[in-house]
């Protein structure tokens, strides 16, 4: 009998294990974090003391999610009384949601959560079905916290919600186009499902998309990526930020420095793709020692990917001709770092975004279809559509 038990015991304990092994985390959105500045701080009321309703439209689904917040910038703790998720009706041109399908999150199996200065938390799992491209909105009841000394995610292209006070009533808000603490969203996958990680600057991040359209290039990845039976179990996670650089300045964290944060510690990436320069190479002394400093970052990514058994991608730099970036020494720059790209025997692939939106004819410069504001550095929704969309889903079989 006791043989029988421990026979019994030994079976459960290898379909559980079995089982564990085949579902695990992925992220399936996520923003990157930085220090808001003063002129994208949340506008009166505030955050301190009031809610607040932020709208992200999910990569793929699940049936099991967890929320991830973060503080990582702020000097003071950021006291959130509760939080709820709930299906919103719309990707952002309003607050309004799904009747009957708001949830409560919780901390610890508590509602209320304190994240000290310069942490993150991790709310526990939710049993809540989102189906891929869902538009999740996220209420988040603030106590006592710094309204000026905030993290976030300024260029969100989605609107948010400011409400006065504990409530849940969101017909007489103020509207602020920026992510407050939200930093990202996790779901349980199959055994196959696995994410692409981008780092990006303002192309990626997505200046020139449509507010609360979701049409930055990344998204039109993603929509590619569902349409084939292969790939709809990749999620795609967009870490751009605007003004963003790899060696030195710009805005928030180098693209060196967050590598390790924004990108190798993100849940289930198994694959990177590399698009980032051009604000370095846009405010270099001189280029050619620019071009060496990037390509050594990309080539310390490779390693430090390909050490974890992850794909890196490399995407080529697009052009600038038109904009006060470019001179004769930047365009040299550039070239050098795209022609290492595409024939660099350490990446995995090249997305060659140059070639898909450069004027054939004047291939310094973008195609004029796709300016955004004339200003001859960021694309337009069309432009995004086709860099998306030019992606070959094959590098995510």
């Amino acid at each position: 009998m006791k043989a029988n038990r421990l026979i019994l015991f030994v079976l459960i304990s290898c379909i559980m294990s079995t089982a564990a092994l085949a579902q695990r985390w992925v992220g399936t959105w996520t923003t990157a974090q930085q220090v808001v500045e003063p002129h994208n701080l949340p506008p009166s009321p505030g955050l301190s003391g009031n809610s607040i309703r932020e709208i992200v439209q999910l990569s793929i689904g699940g049936k099991t999610l967890r929320l991830k917040l973060s503080n990582e910038y702020g000097k003071q703790p950021t006291e959130i009384k509760a939080v709820e998720i709930a299906i919103a009706k719309t990707s952002g041109s309003s607050a309004d949601i799904v009747e009957g399908t708001t949830k409560s999150v919780y901390f610890n199996n508590k509602q209320d959560v304190t994240i000290a200065a310069g942490e993150m938390v991790v709310s526990d799992p939710i049993k809540y079905k989102v189906g891929p491209r869902e538009n999740i909105a996220i209420t988040i009841h603030y106590g006592n916290c710094d309204n000026k000394n905030v993290t976030g995610h300024p260029g969100s292209r989605t609107t948010s919600y400011i409400a006065e006070g504990n409530t849940s009533d969101f017909t007489n808000v103020e509207k602020t186009d920026h992510w407050y603490n939200i930093c990202g969203i996790d779901v349980v996958g199959k055994k196959q499902t696995r994410a692409v990680a981008i780092l990006g600057n303002s192309i990626t991040d997505g200046r020139g998309s449509t507010t609360n359209q979701q049409n930055r290039w990344a998204d039109n990845l993603s929509r590619s990526l569902l349409k084939n039976k292969a790939t709809r179990d990749v999620a795609v996670l967009n870490l751009g930020i605007g003004g963003n650089c790899v060696l030195r300045g710009g805005l928030g964290p180098t693209g060196a420095k967050r590598f390790n944060r924004d990108i190798m510690q993100q849940e289930g990436v198994k694959y990177i793709i590399i698009f980032e320069g051009i604000n370095d190479l846009g405010g270099s002394r001189n280029g050619a020692e620019t071009a060496k400093g990037l390509i050594e970052a990309y080539t310390k990514m490779i390693e430090e990917a390909h050490a974890k058994g992850i794909k890196v991608y490399g995407a080529t730099i697009t052009p600038f001709k038109g904009n006060n970036y470019y001179s004769p020494d930047h365009e040299a720059a550039r070239s050098t770092v795209n022609e290492w790209i595409r024939t660099c025997k350490d990446l995995d692939a090249v997305i060659d975004f140059d070639k898909t939106v450069r004027n054939p004819e004047n291939t310094e410069a973008l195609q004029k279809a796709f300016l955004f504001e004339n200003d001859w550095l960021h694309l337009n929704a069309d432009g995004y559509k086709t860099m998306g969309e030019s992606i070959d889903i094959n590098l995510f079989k």
